[in-house]
């Protein structure tokens, strides 16, 4: 509630400004239809809308030019009556179909009256300097044009910041229409500047080769892999390009690696169903050797195509990201948890008894997993209740996984069947031909297989 002493200093200012918005927004309360009730409730009749602005075409051409001219369109807008997004919509509509875009419905039904009188007495009386104002929008109009076709840039850029190899640009395709040593001097090159600047993009591509290849292992790599992938890549190749200029070439031909973060649909927590035993792991997921540290979990996947979900549960190895086992199935049952943690305790040699990692899910709080654990010896770690950066490794292979393998492809009219398979290939290609830099650009078995050990 606000006091007397509120209202009526609210009403004071509002009837100096004549306008609810501009009182709320000086003020910062009330609101808007508050304010308009006191001022009712005072007996006054409510305050007229203001009538709408309609601005013939060639009033609305002289507010761009003013624009063009260098003058703030803010100021250019409150002269004219009009909202400020109002002159930068006609602005943009002129650069791009000049001044008859500007032209409405309206404007061509209203007869034309011609100038005003107090327009024409503006105007110079000297012929030469009425053309060279002519001369002057036209230019501005050509040159802005240009700019939006040639260099792509917004409408809102000025000429003069772009690079010299994007104002060579622009003085060629003007150089038919005004001489280019004009250009050079309204844009800010000096004509040394602009030769050299034409010579170097008329001449042959350097990275010709390693653009091409840029794009061939970015594609090979199902667009689902990184500047570094791609650099390691090239290098194999004998293809030599620091990681700034395979950056650039990625960025040139729109290698874009998609990344799609999606909201947790679903979650395995089913309560606290039994005592959770402590993070003995406290997120460092490093090991000197396999099988010494495991992480767990549960992952969703849904299919457009089928109206099964499907769900796969891996067991990750710290020592080096590869996996140790998994399973994949259509419900995210006990069991799938379970067969996954048999499958990796099954290549256990004798005495390796490692961590085993999870969240707080359902599935590692029940008699099967836990029987499992303790007949093998696994030592049994969770994290904090809701805490997901206590089980990042195992995340964070869940994350590259989507990346690469599922988000940005179209999976329509597959079924659940079909997606496992291609699933299953996927992960024996994780662990197999997967290849990354913190293994020396190894794939995990590969790396392993380097150290003389079996994978």
């Amino acid at each position: 509630m606000f006091s007397e002493e509120q209202k009526r200093a609210a009403l004071e200012l509002y009837d100096e400004l004549g306008s609810a918005g501009r009182t709320v927004e000086r003020l910062g309360y009330p609101s808007r239809a508050c304010l308009r009730n006191w001022a009712a409730s005072r007996g006054e009749p409510p305050a007229p809308r203001k009538p709408a602005v309609r601005l013939a075409a060639e009033e609305k051409e002289a507010a761009v030019a003013r624009v063009l001219g260098g003058e703030p369109y803010r100021e250019v807008a409150r002269s004219c009556g009009v909202a400020p997004c109002t002159v930068l919509a006609w602005r943009r509509k002129y650069l791009e179909g000049g001044g008859d875009a500007l032209v409405t419905d309206i404007d061509a039904r209203r007869p034309h009256a011609g100038p005003a009188p107090d327009d024409l007495a503006a105007l110079p009386d000297d012929p030469a300097e009425l053309k060279r104002r002519v001369f002057e929008l036209q230019f501005e109009n050509d040159l802005m044009r240009e700019v939006l076709r040639a260099v792509k840039k917004g409408p809102r850029v000025d000429p003069g910041s772009l690079s010299n190899r994007e104002k060579a640009a622009v003085i060629d395709a003007m150089r038919g229409t005004y001489s280019p040593s004009f250009l050079a001097s309204r844009l800010g090159i000096a004509p040394s500047s602009y030769h050299y600047a034409r010579k170097a993009a008329a001449a042959p591509d350097r990275w010709a080769e390693a653009r091409a290849a840029v794009v061939e292992e970015f594609e090979a790599a199902g667009r689902a892999r990184g500047y570094r992938y791609v650099r390691r890549r090239l290098a194999e190749r004998g293809i030599a390009c620091g990681e700034r200029t395979v950056r650039r070439l990625m960025a040139e031909e729109g290698c874009e690696v998609v990344y799609l973060r999606r909201p947790k649909r679903w979650s395995s927590y089913a309560g606290e169903v039994s005592e959770a035993p402590p993070n003995l792991v406290e997120r460092r997921f490093r090991a000197d050797a396999p099988n010494r540290l495991w992480v767990t979990d549960i992952t969703e996947f849904r299919i457009p195509g089928d109206r099964r979900k499907v769900y796969l549960s891996a067991v990750v190895d710290c020592f080096d990201g590869m996996l140790a086992s998994w399973a994949v199935g259509t419900s995210p049952s006990a069991g799938l948890a379970n067969s996954s943690l048999e499958g990796a305790c099954a290549r256990l040699a004798e005495g390796e008894a490692p961590v085993v990692h999870s969240d707080r899910g359902g599935h590692y709080r029940w008699p099967g997993w836990i029987a499992i654990c303790e007949g093998r010896g696994l030592t049994r770690s969770m994290s904090a209740k809701g805490c997901s950066p206590d089980n990042a490794a195992c995340e964070g292979f869940f994350g590259r996984l989507k990346n690469e393998f599922f988000h940005g492809r179209d999976w329509r009219g597959v079924s659940a069947d079909e997606f496992m398979a291609r699933l299953e290939a996927w992960l024996r290609y994780h662990n197999e031909g997967r290849i990354k830099e913190s293994l020396g650009w190894l794939s995990p078995k590969a790396y392993r297989e380097s150290l003389g050990l079996a994978a």
